[in-house]
């Protein structure tokens, strides 16, 4: 049999990273050829664990001709963050249509793409599948996000939306958490709130498996929920980043009013609408990807948090 050729985008990224490192843990078993897309001379970490790189700009079609040539399986997930609502747009939307056009052209018969569940907006939100809310995304992240979903699913492609990522790495959930602690101490209405969380490792098994299954079928066409089948509570996650020496520990509770008060006196770059994805009911029924990919999930992303907390710590600090 052929190797397995994988081309994947994203691969200096905190989940592209997460995945290049696992797909290349299984190259001596697979075969498999690792094949990354990105900006610029090939630089050093994550990176170097590619068998190829190619030197491409998203939002420049042309750039990406030939990157997916020959290959099997795209992994696509490359993405911009932050308030930048045209540079979004253009590199989510625009340069996932451009990939996926590139991969169409060259015949891959398996891609995937990583979305995210900040697709759906405000919550809460208790339990729910796919389609079964219609998206509302709020920041500009999230938009592009949602809009570059279009493309990938007309190109056939697995779309996944992970809830929050957890692990080495991470430059937002926790830090985001560091912040909201230090403006409102106590414990956020009680600490009820459900999340769909997932570890960042977990997340790339899940992604590696998708690409090596057997077969050259495409991988679970459609949008699948990519978190841990297991939601978390807020109030676990707390304890758990304080009983690592990440984050203080709570001190005393305040219901969601209070809460809101405090936050707004104590001005800072994490948003109400972020606090609210943080603290209040955010999970989505995870369980099919897991089943279709055949990959145990793990003990799910509060066993992680021990691995990461070194990291962490210097993060914060």
């Amino acid at each position: 049999m052929s190797p397995v050729r994988v081309v994947l985008t994203g691969a200096t990224g905190f989940i592209g990273g997460a995945v290049l490192r696992e797909l290349a843990r299984h190259r001596a078993a697979t075969g498999a050829v690792l094949r990354a897309v990105g900006r610029g001379p090939r630089p050093d970490g994550p990176a170097a664990a590619a068998d190829e790189w190619v030197s491409a700009e998203l939002t420049e079609p042309d750039s990406l001709r030939g990157a997916c040539e020959g290959a099997d399986v795209l992994l696509h997930l490359a993405s911009a963050l932050g308030p930048d609502a045209a540079r979004c747009e253009a590199v989510n939307a625009g340069g996932t249509a451009a990939v996926m056009a590139e991969a169409v052209r060259a015949g891959l018969g398996r891609i995937v793409h990583l979305s995210t569940a900040a697709v759906y907006g405000r919550g809460p939100h208790r339990g729910i599948g796919v389609d079964e809310i219609v998206p509302a995304p709020v920041s500009a992240a999230s938009r592009s996000r949602l809009l570059a979903e279009r493309p990938a699913r007309e190109a056939g492609a697995c779309v996944l939306r992970p809830g929050l990522v957890l692990g080495r790495g991470d430059r937002w959930v926790v830090p985001a958490l560091a912040e909201l602690v230090r403006r409102v101490p106590e414990r956020w209405d009680g600490g009820r709130g459900l999340l769909s969380a997932v570890a960042v490792d977990d997340l790339a098994r899940l992604i590696a498996a998708l690409a090596l299954a057997p077969g050259s079928g495409p991988a679970a066409g459609g949008v699948h929920h990519a978190s841990h089948p297991r939601p978390v509570r807020n109030g676990e996650l707390m304890d758990t980043l304080a009983a690592h020496a990440v984050l203080p520990a709570q001190r005393g509770e305040l219901d969601w009013p209070g809460c809101l008060e405090r936050l707004r006196a104590a001005p800072g770059p994490v948003s109400e609408r972020q606090f609210e994805l943080l603290a209040r009911d955010h999970w989505y029924r995870s369980e099919e990807i897991w089943d279709v990919a055949h990959c145990d999930p793990g003990p799910g992303p509060l066993a992680a948090v021990a691995d990461a907390a070194d990291w962490y710590r210097e993060r914060l600090a």
